[in-house]
């Protein structure tokens, strides 16, 4: 089975339609046609079949999707495996959120200069849906990325996912706000008339503020976004509304945090990787690495 076709029928899947497939690999419409043409004649089965003015795949041809991502990660990991316990050298592309590199990878790379001179990280910051984008796309061989208990994070297939750290969120309000105990749809009861702050980059907080305010009973109205937690903090100051905030923050003088729980709100923190990817011996130590120091300390978002 040539490995070329299987990729070709992986993109197909990913992208949904054989012009995207085109672009995408350097190749031409027609000729991904044919290799997917040539693969369905391999397979005995129709991998294809038109919707609309496009194709999508035939149940057979996701099936067949499915085991080609694992076959084409177990050939990846063949090739990388051929030089078992090798000292990890080369670049390691890094794309992640800013307290994952500045809080956790930053401080690797002095360490790394020292033991592993060969190794050399190219790190880009980016919002979850970003870096795992970059992933798929092999833009990128690691993405550091995060997610709510409450807005869990959907990752393919062909990516393997490694928890880092764990953070408690609370509510951020003006100080001058009259607050009491009470569990997390109360809390959120007591604000449904101030304006909602959320993310401008990655839409995961405002799910969980969407969900809880409507366990809350009604529905918030989102009219600010930034992408900083300072900005955020400057922003309720200024008296522009409410929003999540780290529980361990070091909150301005004029915000107060509100404690959430009956449900908590837990920011998640992972190491995504491909399955094809893993053995190799530099982005197996970074994640390594990451792992270890993750069990030491808790960041924020």
């Amino acid at each position: 089975m040539e490995t070329r076709r299987l990729h070709l029928l992986v993109e197909l899947a990913r992208l949904g339609s054989m012009r995207a497939v085109a672009e995408a690999t350097g190749t031409t419409t027609s000729t991904v046609s044919q290799q997917i043409a040539v693969l369905a004649r391999e397979m005995g089965t129709a991998l294809i079949e038109p919707h609309g003015r496009r194709v999508r795949l035939t149940p057979a041809g996701r099936r067949l999707a499915e085991h080609a991502v694992r076959i084409l990660g177990a050939v990846e990991a063949a090739h990388l495996d051929l030089a078992p316990g090798a000292e990890p050298r080369g670049t390691v592309r890094i794309a992640g959120f800013d307290t994952a590199i500045r809080a956790h990878l930053l401080p690797l790379v002095a360490e790394l200069a020292t033991s592993h001179p060969g190794l050399r990280l190219l790190v880009r910051e980016h919002e979850p849906t970003e870096a795992l984008a970059l992933l798929a796309a092999d833009e990128t061989d690691l993405a550091l990325i995060y997610d709510y208990n409450l807005a869990p994070a959907a990752v393919e297939p062909a990516v393997r996912t490694t928890g880092l750290w764990t953070a408690r969120w609370g509510l951020g309000v003006p100080a001058r706000s009259a607050t009491g105990p009470g569990t997390t749809p109360e809390v959120f009861a007591r604000f449904a008339g101030h304006d909602w702050i959320v993310n401008s980059r990655n839409t995961a907080d405002e799910t969980v503020i969407r969900t809880l305010a409507s366990m809350a009973g009604f529905t918030p109205r989102i009219t600010h976004r930034a992408d900083t937690l300072d900005l955020v903090q400057g922003m309720i100051t200024a008296g522009l509304g409410v929003s999540l905030l780290p529980a361990d923050i070091a909150t301005a003088p004029d915000v107060r945090l509100i404690p959430l729980s009956s449900p908590d709100v837990v920011l998640r923190a992972h190491a995504v990787a491909r399955h094809g990817r893993l053995n190799w011996p530099p982005l197996a130590l970074i994640i390594d690495l990451l792992t270890a120091r993750s069990a030491t300390s808790e960041p924020s978002r």
